[in-house]
């Protein structure tokens, strides 16, 4: 089937680059630095590998982030404008980035010297891997024969329903960018105190403390499961993966606990079910190296 549109995200999406390209997902890198050093493209002048490398072997110093500019939007669009091709644009919640602003100011750009460009600029509402699947399904609405307009108008209806509930390695990172107080931090540190974060509308909430990693994984899983019986379905009609930082190897043995978890409480999945995805530098710089934890979204339809 020929492609009706394209669909564009910015690389807080943090989908593999295996499967943007197999899906035909076009990706705007942020900028990531450290120690005010040039800024890097994440995915094309740094791999998310090497970002955390840098990250554990300099546990004292803090990475910066920067959105993609106007003009890296405004280069995108008038490429498929210039061929007729309608874009949807997937931006990261506007509540976390001023991404979304620069993808607008673009289409503007853009429309001055292409009147007739169809360019639809999302507020996701979302971020990192619930970003990614969030694309994932206008990729499905794609592939089913949806035009652009049909598509925005099924993420609309689903983008409600996104969650992400996650825990970190220490709680250094998020004190340093302003997500919790400085006291909150130095207890966390001196206690091993695990936060537990939801993201849903947009915005971060914490859902708990405990102390450990294991007691922090263990409560991911019992608030993706108490979301997945409040929406009154089964697993088949959401889309669930999980997020993971550094450590793969850990990643994978949660998967497992993860799996066997949901099949025991009633909800049937495999591993193809629970996708796992690395979380890029747009959001490791808050976490830091060991963020772990689920996205989750109902399909569309």
């Amino acid at each position: 089937m020929d492609q009706k549109f394209q669909i564009v995200s910015d690389s807080s999406c943090d989908l593999p680059a295996e499967l943007v390209a197999e899906k035909k997902i076009e990706v705007v890198p942020f900028y990531v630095s450290m120690n005010d050093r040039e800024s890097m493209k994440e995915g094309v002048d740094i791999s998310v590998r090497d970002f955390y490398e840098m990250m554990v072997q300099n546990p004292k110093k803090f990475p910066k982030s920067s959105m993609p500019s106007v003009q890296d939007y405004a280069d995108v669009f008038e490429r498929y404008a210039k061929e007729g091709m309608p874009v949807i644009c997937i931006c990261i919640t506007s509540k976390f980035s001023a991404s979304y602003q620069s993808a607008t100011v673009a289409q503007g750009m853009v429309a001055e010297t292409y009147p007739q460009a169809q360019i639809h600029v999302i507020d996701s509402a979302v971020d990192t891997v619930l970003q990614g699947i969030y694309v994932l399904e206008a990729v499905s609405m794609r592939e089913a024969g949806y035009t652009a307009e049909q598509t925005v108008k099924g993420l609309a209806d689903i983008q409600g329903s996104g969650r992400i509930f996650f825990t970190v390695g220490n709680l250094r990172y998020l004190q340093h960018g302003g997500r919790i107080g400085k006291l909150t931090g130095m207890a966390g540190a001196l206690l091993d105190i695990k936060p537990l974060i939801t993201l849903k509308d947009g915005e971060i909430f914490p859902s708990g403390i405990c102390r450990g990693r294991e007691k922090s994984k263990a409560l991911c899983r019992k608030l993706l499961l108490q979301y997945i019986k409040e929406l009154g379905c089964g697993s088949k009609a959401l889309s669930i993966c999980i997020g993971y930082g550094y450590d793969r190897e850990e990643a994978e043995a949660f998967q497992k606990d993860s799996i066997a978890f949901l099949n025991e409480n009633g909800f049937a999945v495999t591993k193809e079910d629970l996708p796992l995805y690395q979380i890029g530098a747009t959001i490791g710089v808050h976490t830091g190296p060991y963020p772990l934890g689920f996205g989750v979204i109902r399909h569309h339809g």
